[in-house]
């Protein structure tokens, strides 16, 4: 067994197809190729689904030696079955203080943004990405090592909109030994990423230390802990619900009187959730000290402050307010 692969009851080459029946994208559809495993079997079943329909995008990110081997690949795949192909590469590295993970990913995106509006006109406006089940297994985990929220814990997200491009991720049910098996079938070849064997990357470590004993231990844990973050995402959907509401309520900015008749749990929900829509974020720490603040505001000269992020939250009149360092929203 391949050390990217873990155990499996039973695989099939139908688990794509069965999971590309609901994703409706709009024609024309990108799709993020590596040239791995699990972006040729997603590439090449949505390429027999919307014939003549799906465009590839390869990243070359040249932070190994074999990506130039990636890209060949991908070139060689793509003409061999006429499917058009953009190829950008991009400058992936990490600056100080900073995670090569999250540099690479963020490269990526902005990279996959690129490619669509440089070419075939700008026209392709939707682009599927080839994470899985273990994918999203890993996430979770990872945020779970982290004491994320709810928004942490409920994985990655199956669909999403930046600046004009709609992201999907179509395959999130779909097991890895699933993908290799319809490549199998299909006698699709692929390239492996040295890099995935990398045990100093956090994700690596996660794959091979922690998921692969346990589902080794735990045949069924794959699926159970993606049904997990399945309720946990629908859990956060109601809490955003009911965050907007309390909004409404409280106002926006918040009213410190409004917020003071909310429980605590209520006050802090609503109090992410309007720094959220402010894009900025505070820590645990950071919220239960805002929200102690809160509670403790009985006279008109009590003062309100606490830095979160690059600014601060103060009391202005009746009203919390935001406050950049220098002075500004």
């Amino acid at each position: 067994m391949n050390a990217l692969e873990l155990p499996h009851a039973a695989l099939s080459s139908e688990a794509l197809p069965k999971a590309l029946e609901t994703f409706n994208p709009q024609l024309p559809l990108a799709v993020a190729y590596s040239g791995g495993a699990d972006s040729t079997a997603l590439l090449w079943a949505c390429h027999l689904k919307w014939p003549g329909q799906v465009h590839a995008v390869h990243i070359n990110h040249g932070l190994q030696a074999a990506a130039e081997n990636f890209e060949v690949h991908a070139r060689a795949f793509c003409a061999a079955r006429t499917i058009p192909l953009a190829v950008l590469r991009v400058n992936a590295s990490h600056a100080i203080g900073q995670s090569p993970e999250d540099a690479a990913r963020r490269a990526r995106y902005q990279a996959l943004e690129l490619a669509l509006k440089q070419n075939w006109g700008g026209q392709v406006l939707d682009l599927a990405l080839a994470q899985h089940a273990q994918d999203q297994i890993e996430t979770v985990v990872l945020a779970l090592s982290r004491g994320a929220g709810l928004p942490g814990l409920s994985g990655m997200r199956s669909q999403w909109s930046r600046n004009g491009v709609s992201f999907h991720r179509p395959i999130l049910t779909v097991s890895v030994n699933d993908l290799r098996e319809y490549n199998r079938a299909a006698g699709l070849a692929w390239v492996e990423d040295p890099s995935n064997s990398d045990t100093r990357f956090t994700r690596n470590r996660i794959r091979h230390h922690i998921l692969a004993p346990l589902q080794a231990a735990f045949p069924e844990f794959a699926p159970m802990l993606a049904r997990s973050a399945k309720h946990i995402a629908q859990a956060q959907r109601l809490l955003d619900e009911v965050a907007q509401r309390d909004l409404l309520g409280v106002g926006n900015p918040p009213r410190i009187k409004a917020l003071q008749v909310l429980g605590v749990d209520r006050m802090g929900n609503v109090l992410r959730h309007w720094l959220a829509h402010e894009v900025w974020q505070a820590s645990d720490a950071q919220m239960q000290e805002l929200i102690r603040q809160v509670q403790a505001c009985q006279t008109r000269g009590h003062r309100i402050e606490l830095k979160v992020g690059n600014g601060r939250v103060v009391r202005k009149g009746e009203t919390l307010t935001l406050v950049t360092i220098d002075g500004l929203l």
